[in-house]
């Protein structure tokens, strides 16, 4: 468990934690679909139990999540970093990155040499993500190079190279 000032705590996610991550989602995003996106995916052979984590407040209230499940890389595996949400709330207080580090150590720990994400590389330069081209990654999805990115996790050699393949509930969004 990581923890700031006391204040937010990061963990793995719990089943009794379900109904919250979704809320959480809800009102972060715009509509349904991240939330769905997640619910389909805890049914799916992506889901890898720990990691998905979630941030609590000090009374234990969920206040954000971050989710990496399994995805195809060329003949590889690797992870991919999606969704994130962070409650209205708290947003722009460090949860989010709070959480993205957890999540990130959680994969490193278990083995895993390779996150993908889509998103704004402002945000996820922080973390060490860059261009996924620049690791022999290409994505799914036609998007400007910056928007594609990945990190290989410290510690761990012979990253995928090729075609990110997300699993099918991603193909829904």
């Amino acid at each position: 468990m990581i923890e700031r000032t006391g204040v937010v705590r990061a963990r793995p996610e719990e089943p009794e934690d379900a109904p919250a991550v979704r809320r959480v989602h809800m009102a972060a995003f715009p509509g349904p679909a991240e939330a769905d996106l997640v619910d389909t995916l805890r049914k799916d052979p992506a889901w890898l139990p720990g990691l998905s984590w979630v941030a609590a407040d000090h009374r234990g209230l969920v206040i954000a999540h971050a989710l990496l499940t399994r995805l195809a890389v060329g003949d590889g595996k690797a992870l991919a970093l999606a969704p994130v949400a962070v409650a209205p709330e708290w947003q722009r207080r460090g949860v989010g990155t709070l959480l993205v580090r957890a999540a990130l150590e959680a994969a490193g720990a278990a083995g895993e040499r390779l996150v993908v994400v889509l998103g704004d590389p402002r945000y996820y330069g922080r973390f060490g993500f860059t261009p996924a081209s620049r690791h022999g990654v290409s994505g799914p999805y036609e998007v400007p190079d910056a928007l594609f990115q990945a990190l290989p996790l410290a510690d761990q050699d012979g990253t995928p190279r090729g075609t990110a393949v997300y699993p099918p509930p991603f193909d829904e969004l």
